[in-house]
């Protein structure tokens, strides 16, 4: 043991003994567990932010801006799902819920591909004006079902609480 550090010892419900390395990850994730409302809240407002930037592109490419395209609007597109991003996997950590362990999260995965391709073809992709107008519906519509899931922490979203007969 180095001098100056302390041997905490802990100890699972069932009896065993934590190692050392295991007690500095549950040291270090409850320190980040201190930040969660601010992550949060980063989240949030990346979410709404790209989602915002989304629809603004896409509504200016039906209405046949040439804009929507440039670059510092890239850039920014770039950037705010960076952070997103990042704010996602820093709050997995923080709760310990993982893509493809926890179903909801494997769904928003999922989803979020089928967005990033949907907004690709409805932004630039799209061969004609009507298929850009379909993806970019679609897209906007797999955005809000995102937004479901990640709300309800359920895989079916705002269809959790439906009652099949």
């Amino acid at each position: 043991m180095v001098a100056g550090s302390r041997a905490v010892s802990r100890e699972y419900p069932d009896g065993r003994q934590a190692s050392e390395q295991e007690s500095h990850r549950a040291d270090r994730a409850r320190g980040l567990i201190q930040f969660y409302p601010e992550v949060r809240l980063i989240h949030i407002v990346a979410v709404l932010a790209s989602g915002g930037l989304f629809l603004l592109r896409g509504l200016a490419i039906q209405l046949g801006a040439r804009w929507t395209m440039a670059a510092p609007l890239r850039y920014l597109s770039y950037t705010i799902d960076t952070v997103l991003l990042a704010a996602a996997f820093m709050l997995s950590t923080m709760l310990h819920q993982y893509p493809f362990v926890h179903g909801w999260l494997t769904v928003k995965i999922l989803l979020l591909v089928v967005y990033i391709v949907l907004g690709s073809y409805a932004l630039k992709r799209g061969r004609t004006a009507r298929a850009r107008l379909a993806c970019w519906i679609a897209a906007l519509a797999v955005y809000g079902i995102i937004i479901s899931v990640a709300r309800a922490h359920h895989p079916l979203g705002f269809l959790s609480g439906v009652e099949l007969r």
